[in-house]
């Protein structure tokens, strides 16, 4: 990438016999312009300045969303062919993303310090244990920790029985 930047600036001579360049201080000029700028370009015309950065951050939002189903919720890619299953992955998909929200807001809005992955990993430790013995079949979840039970309360989930 670096590399084809570069190509703005320095300008090869093919006519030379030896490898020859120069520097067009003109390109240099107009890129010192946009130094310390971000600067979003768009092909709609009749976009303003305060739309373009919202479309921009809605975008970002997107991108931030497919890299929670592909990081933190562990989703891959599946491709499918028959449309009732590309609609029933991207429901899942979609359903996913808003559980994954309100559990981000959830534990924002009551000041909790966990981020949706860590509660995730901290509440993936619970277990359902089921145990037979003989005639007899005891039904049980593991111990809770106090984090564990903080995250509930956070979340305004009941806490397992």
């Amino acid at each position: 990438m670096a590399e084809a930047e570069l190509t703005r600036f320095i300008k090869p001579d093919l006519q030379a016999d030896l490898f020859s360049w120069s520097l067009d201080e003109a390109a240099i000029a107009r890129a010192e312009l946009f130094d310390g700028k971000f600067a979003l370009l768009t092909n709609v015309a009749d976009l303003g300045a305060v739309e373009a950065v919202a479309r921009y951050k809605s975008l970002a939002d997107i991108e931030r969303g497919f890299r929670v189903l592909k990081s933190d919720i562990e989703i891959a890619p599946v491709h499918h062919r028959l449309p009732d299953r590309i609609r029933a992955h991207a429901l899942i998909c979609f359903l996913v993303l808003v559980l994954y929200r309100v559990m981000r807001m959830r534990l924002k809005a009551k000041g909790h310090s966990a981020s949706p992955r860590t509660a995730l990993d901290l509440l993936a430790r619970i277990q359902k244990h089921t145990a037979h013995a003989g005639n007899r079949t005891l039904h049980g979840i593991s111990r809770t920790t106090p984090e564990q039970l903080d995250l509930f309360e956070a979340m305004d989930l009941p806490k397992p029985a």
